[in-house]
């Protein structure tokens, strides 16, 4: 009898992810599992064998592919007793162990060394510091190895023993019926050993808590989120496992000039009215120092002057930023009497030169002038 399409039997298309593949499996399984159908058991038997039979070729990169371009023949000799095994008495536990594995996270691969969990160091830096680079001392807590035992967990002269729940294996099986649920062992925590003396310094955990001083060394363009990491000077792993990484997380802390956007900076500079008018030289601020900043007559009020390469390099590489300069004209304060009566005189003489000397007052009044217009015609 030829047998039915796999992807048919888990009703997905030719072209379905692995998740996709896994989950049609799972919702299949559970429907012909015989103990949902107690009317027909032998069928639903032989239609679960058959899903399972063609999950295990789909899930398979290499057998997929080989059923893809041949079909039934491409994968029959890892069928049926062949070198993959066949379908025997315990298939049902072995699937619904594999799926509540998944899903309660009991899992198949036996405990043992364990990578040390990644740590995160916020450090705060100037603009200075983040623009040039530095090198930052820091303190950080971080669980390491236990020098007394190792690592190990034991007291010192003695050797965890295989775990008298699971016998080494990490794992327990419950079984009720056709199901079977594989959880970690609750004795040894799927570490597969039993530590019997404990040391004395870190109480069988083989780690302790301690403080290090590090030195991470801050490249120069470095800005608020960017990361660096430190290599194995995380938490150390368990049961001798390799150490996590420690990852330095920059914030750049507020400048009291600048402002920085990417490999640009913005400042604000004030200028007096006569220079706004009539034009002078400034001197303005920069990372590198001071520099003058001509300012040509008539400038307004929020008009940006660039000063090229005065910015940032970045830190991934590319042409060093710009200096945005922003200046501000600044309204006369603390007037004597004679100063305002030549301010008057000169009010005077702008409005009866004929001319038009605020052209961006002038603008305003017209634009205000024909939008009533509009409203009133």
């Amino acid at each position: 009898m030829a047998k039915e399409d796999y992807y048919k039997l888990l009703g997905v298309d030719k072209n379905a992810s692995d998740e996709e593949i896994k989950k049609s499996y799972r919702k299949m399984a559970m429907k012909f599992h015989p103990d949902r159908n107690k009317d027909n058991p032998e069928q639903a038997e032989a239609k679960f064998k058959q899903i399972k039979e063609a999950y295990e070729v789909l899930s398979d990169a290499k057998k997929r592919a080989a059923y893809d371009q041949f079909g039934h023949a491409g994968v029959d000799s890892s069928m049926g007793g062949g070198r993959y095994g066949g379908f025997g008495a315990d298939s049902f536990s072995d699937v619904f162990g594999d799926m509540f594995g998944d899903i309660f996270g009991g899992g198949r691969q036996r405990g043992g060394a364990q990578r040390g969990s990644d740590l995160r160091y916020n450090l705060e830096l100037t603009l200075e510091e983040a623009v040039a680079g530095t090198e930052a001392k820091i303190r950080v807590q971080v669980l390491t190895t236990c020098g007394e035992c190792s690592g190990s967990g034991a007291k010192k002269g003695t050797s965890p023993v295989i775990c008298s729940t699971c016998h080494g294996h990490g794992q327990v099986r419950m079984q009720q019926g056709f199901f079977a649920v594989q959880q970690t062992c609750p004795t040894c925590r799927g570490t597969g050993k039993q530590i019997k003396d404990p040391c004395g310094k870190c109480y069988g955990q083989g780690r302790v808590q301690d403080t290090k001083t590090l030195s991470a060394k801050i490249p120069a363009g470095v800005d608020t989120g960017d990361r660096i990491r430190l290599s194995g000077e995380g938490e150390a792993g368990e049961l001798g496992g390799p150490p996590g990484d420690l990852y330095v997380q920059i914030q750049v802390k507020d400048h009291p000039i600048f402002t920085r956007d990417g490999a640009n900076l913005y400042c604000e500079v004030p200028i007096s009215f006569p220079t706004a008018c009539i034009g002078g030289d400034l001197e303005v601020p920069t990372l590198d120092g001071k520099v003058s900043l001509k300012i040509p007559p008539e400038t307004q009020t929020g008009k940006l002057f660039r000063l090229r390469g005065k910015g940032v390099k970045p830190v991934r590489g590319g042409p060093v930023g710009d200096l945005l300069c922003r200046v501000q004209v600044e309204t006369p304060v603390h007037l004597t009497k004679e100063q305002k009566d030549l301010i008057a005189q000169l009010n005077e003489s702008l409005m009866g030169g004929g001319k038009h000397h605020s052209p961006q007052e002038h603008s305003f009044i017209d634009g205000v002038k024909s939008f009533f217009d509009k409203l009133t015609g």
